[in-house]
């Protein structure tokens, strides 16, 4: 015999008719049709009951252990890393950790299970639903990539602030290259572009927001005159880039126009925190090592299908030279000398070419990655050296002050420009003194400077005119 058990409300509902039936007042046919069961199975809970009496309604199984339940040791395994050495991580990436490194094969509603059990939530939150409209994915993979940067705490402290700068094919969702900066500027989207293109090819067309970096701002007007007369339409350094590889550029008027770039920044500083917490980085370096091994497996995981096969990326030309395209370009006039200058640094030319003199000539400086310069002339590169500094510089050289700090220096480009120091502003918080002319009330000085008709106040001496 069975231990006498609750019934739930369908076994009592069962044990009610079943009554009925040994009564003599209902058939099994009858009783069948009102539990919802075949008549086979009808005789079965009769027999049952008539044998256990209402234990034998209740399931077999009820009170005991369950032969796929996860031990306690397993548990305290899942929770101590959770709280440790995986402490941040969300539930899905915890689960994918601890069957890569851990050797834990255990499912994510279990683990969501156990730590739900223990009071430990996925720190990743969520936000309310809401009822957008999502753009359709391009077909094919390389028709567009969406670009960004994102300021963030990535080290946790443990080093600079730095900025995500990273790339989203829209329709696969692969990540073909990203690179930690300090600060999001011109050359870290040059890099993250000549990369792409040396992995990938060439792609079709761009999505970036309204950054200073892409497109000029309509309070900059359009240009200089000498841009005008030229007819050179004026344009970032990156924009002149784009015009150059002939890829499309496409602008977002809001953050939630490029929401799969949005996206993926959110799911880094969930996932990519938590990674570089557990590799222990602190600099920059240090940090893109770790998302170099990072980006691979974000790919497998996350990446989709496109809608067609093949690729649209197109291939570099063999005629192309990438470090000429890459660059920081400035137009410049040469001096009588044959000398041009870029802010600080003076270029000599040199008679090449065929060309003696290049006095008054337009020639374009190329500011390369690493930080040379070449000068370019109709499409040739000029043999160049650095000029002699001028006197100036030599004597500001003299004094041990650097020659950028001078007002006769031009700005610099973006490589070659120095940070300047802040100044201390409490150098300039001076306080008056307890008889400054401040601190006394206007009362005092209304009474003082008083003009009458008689004998008319000089408001400068606070004498009467006429006195000696």
């Amino acid at each position: 015999m069975k231990e006498r058990l609750t019934l739930s409300k369908r076994e009592q509902k069962r044990l009610m008719v079943l009554n009925e039936v040994e009564k003599g007042k209902m058939v099994v046919r009858e009783a069948v049709e009102l539990l919802g069961v075949s008549e086979r199975q009808g005789w079965r809970l009769l027999a049952a009951y008539r044998e256990e009496g209402a234990a034998g309604l209740a399931h077999g199984n009820r009170g005991k252990k369950p032969v796929h339940t996860l031990g306690e040791e397993l548990r305290d395994r899942v929770m101590e890393l959770a709280q440790k050495r995986y402490e941040g991580f969300n539930h899905s990436h915890l689960t994918e950790m601890l069957k890569e490194r851990e050797r834990v094969e255990v499912s994510r509603s279990s683990v969501r299970r156990i730590l739900i059990a223990a009071g430990m939530r996925s720190p990743k939150t969520r936000r309310p639903s809401k009822h957008r409209r999502r753009r359709e994915r391009y077909p094919k993979e390389g028709m567009l990539l969406q670009i960004d940067g994102s300021r963030h705490d990535w080290l946790e402290g443990r080093g600079p602030e730095l900025t995500l700068i990273a790339s989203i094919d829209d329709a696969t969702g692969k990540v073909p290259f990203a690179l930690f900066r300090e600060q999001e500027d011109a050359q870290g989207y040059f890099l993250l572009l000549r990369e792409i293109l040396e992995r990938k090819g060439i792609p079709l067309a761009l999505y970036h927001d309204r950054h200073g970096i892409f497109e000029r701002s309509p309070l900059e007007g359009p240009g200089t005159v000498e841009d005008q007369l030229w007819g050179k339409e004026p344009t970032t350094q990156f924009g002149r880039l784009r015009m150059e590889l002939a890829m499309e550029s496409i602008a977002a008027r809001s953050p939630q126009a490029k929401g799969r770039v949005e996206r993926l920044f959110g799911t880094f500083q969930d996932r990519l925190v938590s990674e570089l917490r557990l590799a222990g980085a602190k600099t920059l370096q240090e940090a893109n090592r770790v998302l170099k091994a990072f980006l691979p497996r974000f790919n497998r995981k996350f990446a989709v299908p496109p809608a067609e096969e093949g690729s649209a990326y197109r291939p570099i030309p063999t005629d192309l030279a990438l470090e000429e395209i890459f660059c920081f370009k400035y137009d410049r006039i040469v001096g009588a000398d044959n000398v041009v200058t870029l802010g600080t640094h003076r270029i000599q030319i040199h008679p090449c070419n065929g060309r003696q003199n290049y006095h008054r000539a337009r020639v374009e400086i190329q500011e390369r990655m690493d930080g040379s310069l070449a000068v370019y002339y109709q499409g040739k590169c000029l043999a160049t050296r650095p000029a002699p500094a001028e006197a100036p510089v030599l004597r500001v050289q003299k004094r041990g002050r650097p020659a950028s700090q001078k007002s006769f220096s031009q700005p610099s480009s973006p490589l070659l420009q120095e940070k300047k120091p802040i100044p201390n502003k409490s150098l300039f918080r001076l306080k008056p003194a307890p008889d400054h002319p401040w601190r006394k009330s206007y009362k005092s000085y209304k009474k003082r400077f008083t003009y009458k008709k008689e004998s008319p106040t000089d408001i400068f001496t606070g004498q009467q005119h006429g006195e000696s």
